[in-house]
């Protein structure tokens, strides 16, 4: 059943005449990937999602699509979609033949409304830096958490070798390796992002769960005694091969793992047919020089923009 205005919903604010509201459902997935990668094409000159990250996204235990997602139809067509996929994160996409219409602003406005509901101080999404919806959110008094970077290793650019130190291996993760796995890449990201952290359900849904997943889309370091002391997930996307995670224990940096995984992840995902590899890091985590540093190029800039719910210009709590 759709409705004009969701339950809870600021009365004030409504959608053009004609458009409909439900949550989304799992069948929506490849719509919402199409809305996302036409704003994405059409802010940046190219696209980085693809309908697995949503699913492997949706296929996570602790989201509840019928409760913090919101589809907007115009009659059966889906033009615009919003998630609340964290206490304080949001996405949100309007296709862009509907642009102009006010649509952006009822899903930020919605989004509000969605994460007061569950307590949280404040909500944010990524824009593309100086996109229509950077603006947008800009003009409603939303704020930049951080700044990301996506970067590509160039077609044809020569994947330098990375050394190991004497008694360190990388190799395929093994079903036995997937806890350690979650435990190294979860403590390192705990490490600068604000928030709680990932069940190894919820990461094993994302991760080996997603669509296309096989044993090599794991890498770990391991040392002298066989401990996983560094991981890397890479996917393999038509011809890019994307790192999305990429951590070393605390207690074993500054000896070449991390640069040693990157060259790996390249390296397999080159065997498999890819001629381009990307990744996307945060001005959070520190490590752009890294990633330069081995010959990747910024390609695209995106802004966290976030609202504090109370009024006030609190530290945002960060996801």
């Amino acid at each position: 059943m759709t409705r004009r205005t969701p339950p809870g919903f600021n009365d004030a604010m409504t959608l053009p005449a004609g458009l409909t509201t439900r949550p989304l459902a799992v069948d929506d997935a490849a719509g919402v990937a199409a809305i996302l990668a036409a704003e994405q094409q059409r802010d940046l000159g190219l696209v980085s999602i693809e309908e697995a990250d949503v699913v492997a996204d949706w296929r996570r235990p602790s989201l509840d699509l019928a409760a913090r997602t919101l589809a907007v139809l115009d009659g059966d067509e889906l033009v615009a979609c919003a998630e609340l996929i964290g206490p304080d994160r949001a996405h949100a996409g309007v296709a862009p033949a509907h642009h102009g219409r006010g649509i952006g602003t009822y899903l930020a406005a919605w989004l509000r409304e969605k994460a007061r509901s569950v307590g949280s101080p404040s909500v944010g999404m990524p824009v593309p830096e100086g996109s229509p919806g950077d603006r947008l959110l800009e003009s409603l008094g939303y704020h930049v958490r951080w700044t990301s970077w996506l970067l590509a290793l160039p077609e044809g650019r020569a994947v330098e070798p990375q050394p190991l130190p004497d008694g360190y291996a990388v190799r395929t993760a093994r079903a036995s390796d997937h806890r350690a796995l979650w435990t190294v890449v979860e403590d390192s990201f705990l490490e600068w992002s604000v928030r709680d952290r990932q069940s190894f359900e919820d990461f094993s849904a994302q991760v080996m769960g997603r669509p296309g997943f096989e044993r090599w889309n794991l890498r770990v370091v391991e040392d002298e005694v066989g401990e996983v002391v560094g991981a890397a997930v890479v996917h393999l996307s038509a011809d890019v091969g994307y790192v999305d995670k990429l951590a070393v224990r605390r207690d074993r940096r500054g000896r070449g793992l991390g640069r040693a995984l990157l060259a790996d992840a390249f390296v397999q995902a080159r065997r498999r047919g890819a001629t381009r590899s990307e990744l996307a890091t945060d001005s959070r985590t520190g490590a752009l020089t890294l990633y330069r540093r081995v010959g990747m190029e910024v390609t695209a800039v995106w802004v966290n923009r976030a609202v504090d719910l109370d009024g006030a210009r609190t530290p945002p709590r960060q996801a």
